[in-house]
């Protein structure tokens, strides 16, 4: 008899529990200084790039930085 593995969770899922858990611990949370860094990083190539405004440069930076702690 095969046993059953329970299906492991989506990227969608592992990263709106890490978004949820940031919200909680603030900056106590491992991920939030590094997601916080990459927006910021984001934002400087927003203002230095032409393409891109800030706020777009934060937003990749952010999300750039929280897909590379929850791929872990």
């Amino acid at each position: 008899m095969a046993r059953q593995h329970p299906e492991e969770p989506t990227l969608a899922e592992v990263t709106i529990e890490e978004v949820k858990a940031m919200g909680k611990q603030g900056l106590a949370h491992p991920s939030t200084k590094p997601v916080l860094t990459g927006g910021a990083i984001g934002a400087v190539a927003g203002l230095v790039l032409p393409v891109v405004s800030w706020p777009v440069g934060l937003l990749a930076g952010a999300a750039i930085a929280l897909y590379s702690r929850v791929k872990r």
